[in-house]
């Protein structure tokens, strides 16, 4: 979608109606993922793809009769053994597709979506798949504003505040809800499609801990990275596959990648000669969360160190240490668990402290 994007916004610019084709869910092995998209424009130009040419035929057709009776359809392609000749994909899985028209007064957040999106500016697109609301209506979501509604104020308001934490991951992908927003029902499903890269976690120091603190980032959707100047430890074999394994000095390999205000950054390597240049670097950036690993011993000696460099105390405080929520925790699972807790909860603004002590919203606004 967002390599299209730009065409399907100047038909849109230009009060042309195009039918856009969404790939909402896949089952088994399919060639494009939730997100893809193929849409068909004025003189029945086609841009994108859905399936990497097994079913886009047939979704051209489909694309123009939605543009012809101004109405959404859902529509799901697989292979039948029964009928090979079929119309459906050769890889044996399958594809379910929304495919709705798109013209400024059906959609009327397209534009600002699309100018979002070319300006790297994150935002969520949610739009009716299926159930009692109007399929393809459309709900645009920001950090800080919304556009267009699903059809009811409860609707509107759950799927916003789903959309947002999908937001702050990346995350693309169904959820479902009742008429009226409520989460224990599931008779509506609205496809929430994220522009936003999902954030970044950086694990230092290739030890034990860090395996499984890179395995539940990758678990909660963070693009991780794990580096080390130990080439013995730096293997890429002990963490997970989508991982990326750095062998470098971590201070300069950090001075040298991007962050931003979603990066998470852990800290594990306890040594001195690593940690101190590092967290130099660290808490003078824009990421959310700075954590190091190391008893209180080590975390006053290591912060003296830091005082010394010449770190404010508003930069020092900005250090979580020693890493983690107290869990009681003692295996690298365990505190990969303690870690990612204290991550979520600064994320969302969350206490730590069990439910039943607390009183309110279990999913208070940010």
């Amino acid at each position: 979608m967002r390599e299209i994007l730009p065409v399907l916004n100047g038909w849109y610019a230009a009060g042309e109606p195009f039918g856009l084709a969404t790939v909402v869910a896949v089952d088994g092995s399919a060639p494009r993922g939730p997100g893809a998209a193929m849409a068909v424009g004025p003189d029945d130009e086609i841009v994108g793809s859905v399936s990497g040419g097994c079913v886009e035929g047939a979704v051209f057709e489909l694309a123009r009769e939605a543009v012809a009776a101004g109405e959404a359809r859902l529509e799901t392609f697989g292979y039948g053994d029964d009928d090979a000749f079929a119309v459906g994909l050769t890889c044996g899985g399958e594809i379910t597709l929304l495919i709705r028209p798109v013209t400024p007064r059906l959609d009327p957040s397209f534009g600002a979506v699309a100018e979002s999106v070319a300006a790297d500016e994150p935002v969520t697109v949610a739009v009716v798949v299926d159930g009692p609301a109007p399929r393809g209506a459309a709900l645009a979501v920001w950090p800080d504003r919304t556009s267009g509604s699903l059809g009811t104020e409860g609707l509107d308001a759950a799927v916003t505040a789903d959309a947002r934490g999908g937001l702050a991951l990346g995350v693309t992908g169904v959820r479902h809800y009742g008429p009226g927003g409520r989460r224990r029902e599931d008779s509506v499903a609205v496809f929430l499609h994220s522009f936003a890269p999902p954030p970044r976690m950086l694990v230092f120091g290739a030890i034990d801990y860090a395996t499984a603190v890179a395995r539940i980032g990758d678990f909660l959707g963070y693009r991780v990275t794990v580096c080390d100047a130990r080439p013995a430890f730096a293997t890429a074999r002990r963490f997970p596959p989508d991982a990326e394994v750095v062998v470098e000095w971590p201070h300069r390999y950090l001075r040298g990648t991007h962050t931003d205000e979603r990066t998470v950054i852990c800290v594990l390597t306890h040594d001195p000669k690593f940690d101190v240049p590092l967290l130099e670097v660290a808490l003078r950036g824009p990421a959310a969360y700075v954590g190091a690993m190391g008893s209180r011993r080590t975390h006053d000696e290591r912060r003296a160190r830091l005082a010394e460099a010449g770190l404010t105390d508003g930069e020092l405080s900005r250090l979580r240490s020693p890493v983690g929520l107290d869990l009681g925790a003692r295996t690298p699972e365990e505190v990969a668990v303690s870690v990612a807790a204290e991550i979520v909860a600064l994320r969302w603004g969350g206490t730590g402290a069990p439910l039943t002590t607390t009183a309110g919203a279990v999913h208070p606004s940010r």
